[in-house]
């Protein structure tokens, strides 16, 4: 199977596909907006510097998963 950035963006490897996703996790917390929040920031703020259009689509998705959380409430 291709991987492409998507993969990356959705569900990076470094991650365990059988566990629980860091999102999920602050979420059963009931902490995720500020998750949410700070992931937006940090992604902005180094894709110059580090991963480019990779860190703004990490960003965006975050901000998407933002959004879905604030229609909830």
């Amino acid at each position: 199977m291709k991987t492409g950035p998507i993969d990356k963006i959705k569900q990076p490897s470094h991650y365990n596909p059988e566990g629980i996703q860091p999102a999920e996790f602050y979420e059963s917390l009931g902490i995720a907006e500020d998750f949410y929040a700070g992931n937006i920031i940090k992604y902005i703020a180094r894709y110059k510097k580090k991963n480019g259009i990779e860190d703004v689509l990490k960003a965006k998705q975050y901000c998407q998963m933002l959004i879905d959380l604030l229609k909830t409430e």
